[in-house]
């Protein structure tokens, strides 16, 4: 489509000196376009100047479309030859005078929105700061100043990178933009000494490429450059190599930093290392955790800047700094920016470099109110369009309102409006808005009063000055925000003095503060949950304490969400480990995602979301989650030392409770592995290994994978002595040897627990063949003669072994858990039912006339009690149940977790249970 066919509006001639040579010089255009002639250049003089002295160019451009026309003016740049710096730096201030006079009147005339406008003035800066680096690097490498270097690496200028950063290099620059850039180069290329040469060189070519760009000649100039973001620009050199740069991020790099390279972006030079540069910075700009303490470094930064440029009081038009004053385009770009340094590092979806891009990601992602965005990015439109048209009347980077009446006039009909006080009106409004959208986000809340405690609980509250949390005063500060709050929703607890300790406890315990402290005050209902947990659960807030970054998770907008189910999270686990290129990176990764589904199941069942029994489904969930994904990540990064798995490869078999689908709180896992060699004696790889060795060590390296202590914890406990031969026996068995050693060496218990294994990762016909073959052991051995007694003598061995720990013990002893398991199983093997859920081998026996239905029904509430009781205690506390130590809270979450009314009837019930129980029993392992 032509350019006037496109026109919406023009702006309303403020000045009509020098029209008269306009409408005569253009009297053969349409009358819409001498309309927007007439308009600009009555309300700009630079757009006069420029509008006749392009005047031939421009009556082809307009007869066009602008983007033919842009697209044109930027190939003519290419054309200047690389050893040509004086016509490249005549050619680029043509195309300059070109694209602003292009830009402005798209822009003008609604040809183009706001993105395409500085999409183009963008795209030109891009095309300039390219174009000068490769023409001054081939200079250099002619003469021989960059070590190694040949002709053919001008094209990518010897390793050598500009990063575009703020509104250029989120590709929206401004119609007078200076651009910002951090000049970098590849030390990597070059050698010892030569790093030193090289880099005197891409000094000398960053001081060039300045000057061509900013100096202003008789032609103009390009564009004024800024390269004071660089790393402590004070002392540094205009050019710096990637590792000195990456090691000052890394050591020193501030908030306002990491801020800044939202936004940046490799726009000239090496692209493929300046990317590489951008990747390897993602952890210093992109945090792990939510990172709350963004907000204050935000308000303090905004603080300084008004502090400095002397903005505070009301807003008053005259003068007024639509950039960097109150409700003006900062306050919008820091606002987009400090939400995604908060999010971003969790979720790569928001790390958009543009304003109104963050903006909408923000609200797909729940961050920002859908309304609140969608007005936030019209207010920022609006402010952009004002701030053009100041810069477009003398080309100057200026960002502020005028100072007197006729100033006001000429933006008023320069943005098309009649009427001044309207646009005033506008504008006050408009600034007004923002400022009453972002400033609640930034400005910290006034702290409440401390309230009035007892003695006790006021010397414990004393004794926080000196816990590590609270070492730094930035921690202590904003800990001053949200102690109120904290205890005063202690104060509501069943019990307030307990609670207080149990939050002592995890208080004490945390080696840091500012984060927590910062996520508690942007997020009061986490405090809620802290002291439910603290009031409750003294285990889990002790856990808390060495994991607080679980808390992320809170606040993530799907926390109390229903249940997504196994295949939805190992897809999920499998997802962000595939996005990632390092294996110890993607077990820590797999870590922390662990943890937090960890956490989010016991708050659920905490909090009676879900019973104990779906708790324990879920738990085995995310194990076998955790299992799916990792398993093929171990066997990746072994392959890639001794080569593919020899043979069919191998599967993992889950055992006991997690092959039973129900894991509790602090459930470690029992597996065994089975693979299938299939004749290969050998892998194929740089290291070949013999296929039992093999297996043998693939396995070894799973156990670490899940076991190793790191700093974000370890996955899982595992347990492989229900492999064939137990301790004793290869960690890994062959399928032939499972099969042999099952039917004929195996022990009544080892095929009692064969009725609870279940493959769950790995090759998918070998898991068929492993569970025919267990189908098959069942059905021949179920008939055996002695396995009821090989199951009492068992019985009497592990009531011997395993004393009950203390008098609330669910599992161990005569009716407990344990004991309804060893029974079940027992049932399942002589009716050689494949069921692996207790509930399932019971229901079995009694269908295959081995248990009376009166004994299957108290058999059933017996483990439902003690599950509830069992599961229940190992969410509140890691070791035996102690009714006094888990505080009012936890004995209150168990009655409820049990049915019963007080202490006295749960124990009354335990001990029922556990006596009915355990002589239906007896009595069938007895035979009697």
């Amino acid at each position: 489509m032509t350019f006037a066919s496109r026109l919406t509006r023009s702006p309303i001639p403020f000045d009509p000196a020098r029209l008269d040579d306009l409408r005569d010089r253009f009297a053969g255009l349409a009358p819409e376009l001498r309309g927007l002639l007439e308009g600009a250049a009555g309300c700009s003089p630079f757009l006069t100047d420029l509008i006749l002295r392009e005047a031939d160019w421009l009556e082809t451009a307009l007869a066009g479309s602008p983007e033919a026309a842009l697209d044109a003016v930027l190939a003519s740049v290419l054309t200047v030859g690389d050893d040509q710096p004086e016509p490249l730096g005549l050619a680029l201030r043509e195309a300059k005078r070109r694209v602003a006079l292009l830009t402005a009147l798209a822009d003008l005339g609604g040809v183009w929105p706001l993105e395409t406008v500085t999409g183009a003035l963008t795209r030109l800066a891009d095309l300039a700061v390219h174009r000068a680096l490769v023409t001054f690097t081939a200079a250099e490498i002619r003469r021989g100043r960059i070590p190694g270097a040949t002709d053919d690496d001008a094209a990518t200028a010897a390793g050598m990178v500009a990063l575009a950063m703020g509104k250029g290099g989120a590709g929206e620059l401004n119609y007078s933009s200076d651009i910002d850039l951090i000049c970098l180069f590849d030390e990597s290329r070059y050698d010892g000494e030569d790093a030193q040469e090289a880099r005197a060189a891409f000094i000398r070519v960053t001081r060039k490429m300045t000057a061509l760009l900013s100096d202003l000649t008789a032609a103009g100039y390009v564009f004024r450059t800024d390269l004071r973001l660089r790393p402590d620009a004070a002392v540094t050199p205009v050019c710096i190599s990637m590792a000195a740069a990456e090691q000052y991020y890394e050591s020193q790099g501030r908030t306002w930093e990491r801020a800044a390279y939202i936004k940046a972006r490799a726009a000239g030079g090496d692209i493929a290392a300046g990317a590489r540069f951008l990747a390897a910075l993602t952890p210093f700009v992109w945090r792990r955790h939510l990172d709350f303490a963004a907000i204050q470094d935000a308000h303090d930064m905004r603080l300084r800047i008004r502090e400095h440029k002397g903005f505070h009081g009301p807003v008053v038009l005259e003068g007024h700094n639509m950039k960097l004053g109150r409700g003006g385009i900062r306050e919008i770009e820091f606002f987009t920016q400090t939400r995604q340094l908060i999010a971003g590092g969790r979720d790569p979806e928001l790390r958009d470099r543009t304003t109104v891009g963050g903006l909408e990601a923000l609200a797909r992602k729940g961050w920002v109110g859908a309304d609140d965005a969608r007005e936030l990015a019209a207010l920022y439109r609006a402010h952009r369009e004002v701030e053009h048209r100041l810069q477009m009347v003398g080309d100057a980077q200026t960002h502020v309102l005028p100072s007197a009446p006729e100033g006001f006039d000429r933006l008023a009909r320069f943005l098309g409006e009649g009427d001044t006080e309207a646009l005033r009106r506008s504008i006050t409004g408009r600034l007004a808005r923002v400022h009453e959208l972002t400033e609640g986000f930034f400005a910290p809340a006034e702290a409440r009063a401390v309230p009035e405690l007892a003695p006790e609980m006021a010397e414990i509250v004393e004794g926080w000055r000196a816990y590590p949390a609270l070492r730094s005063e930035r921690a202590v500060a904003i800990f001053k925000r949200v102690q109120p709050e904290i205890l005063s929703r202690l104060d509501r607890a069943a019990n307030p003095l307990e609670a207080l300790r149990q939050f002592d406890g995890f208080l004490s315990g945390l080696p840091a503060g500012v984060q927590l402290f910062s996520l508690f005050d942007a997020n009061p209902q986490l405090i809620d949950l802290i002291v439910d947990i603290c009031a409750t659960a003294p285990g889990l807030a002790a856990y808390l304490s060495r994991n607080a970054t679980v808390l992320d998770a809170v606040i993530g907008g799907d926390f109390f969400a229903a249940w997504p189910g196994g295949a939805a999270l190992a897809a999920d686990l499998s997802g962000r480990l595939a996005a990632t290129p390092d294996y110890e990176a993607r077990l820590a990764i797999a870590r922390r995602w662990a943890r937090e589904w960890h956490f989010r199941i016991g708050v659920h069942h905490l909090r009676g979301l879900v019973d104990a029994a779906q708790a324990g489904r879920e738990y085995a969930d995310l194990a076998e989650a955790v299992l799916a994904a990792i398993w093929p990540e171990v066997q990746a990064e072994f392959a890639a030392k001794h080569g593919a798995p020899p043979g069919r490869g191998a599967v993992l078999i889950a055992m006991g409770s997690l092959g039973a689908g129900r894991l509790n709180a602090a459930s470690d896992l029992d597996l065994i592995v089975i693979y299938d060699p299939a004749g290969q004696e050998m892998s194929e790889g740089r290291r070949p290994l013999a296929a039992r060795a093999y297996y043998a060590r693939l396995t070894q390296m799973l156990v670490t994978a899940l076991t190793a202590p790191m700093a974000d914890g370890r996955l899982y406990e595992v347990d492989m002595r229900l492999r064939p031969s137990g301790r004793q026996g290869p960690v890994a068995t062959s399928l032939g040897a499972f099969r042999d050693y099952q039917m004929t060496e195996a022990w009544t218990w080892e095929h009692l627990a064969l009725t609870r294994a279940r493959p769950i990762a790995g090759d998918a016909d070998l898991g068929a063949e492993v569970e025919a073959i267990r189908r098959s052991v069942l059905a021949a051995k179920g008939a055996g003669p002695g396995i009821a007694a090989d199951t009492a003598e068992m019985r009497a061995r592990i009531f011997a072994a395993k004393p009950p720990d203390g008098a609330w013990e669910a599992k161990i002893g005569p009716g407990r858990l344990q004991d309804i398991e060893l029974l079940a199983q027992l049932l399942a093997l002589r009716s050689g039912a494949p069921q692996r859920r207790v509930e399932d081998q019971l229901r079995a026996g009694h269908r295959a006339g081995l248990l009376e239905a009166a004994d299957e029904a108290v058999l059933q509430t017996a483990y439902r009690f003690l599950w509830r009781l069992q599961a229940g205690g190992r969410l509140l506390s890691d070791r035996g149940l102690d009714m006094e130590a888990i505080g009012e809270g936890g004995r209150a979450f168990l009655l409820r977790e049990t049915g019963a009314s007080d202490l006295y009837a749960m124990a009354s019930q335990l001990a029922a249970h556990g006596e009915r129980a355990g002589a239906i029993v007896s009595r069938i392992l007895s035979g009697a």
